[in-house]
């Protein structure tokens, strides 16, 4: 996944868990003050995903990738 795409459905995410987790509370079997720290496991996991996926650049990325042209000013 691209950072950006993280980025997008970060919040959404978080949201839902929130929500799960809310539900669970009024429900009955759990408390809320046992689950929240799953948000901090989701959100932990978003920065993680992030920062393991923008260290690699795309494949062709380089600083000129094949087929195009050279940069201003270099020798052809």
């Amino acid at each position: 996944m691209s950072g950006s795409l993280l980025c997008a459905i970060r919040g959404p995410v978080m949201l839902i868990t929130l929500g799960a987790l809310l539900a669970l509370d009024q429900m009955g079997p759990v408390s809320f003050s046992r689950t929240w720290p799953a948000l901090l496991i989701v959100f932990g996991l978003f920065k993680l995903a992030e920062t393991v996926g923008g260290s690699r650049p795309p494949a062709g990325a380089g600083p000129n990738p094949p087929g195009s042209p050279p940069p201003f000013g270099s020798p052809q």
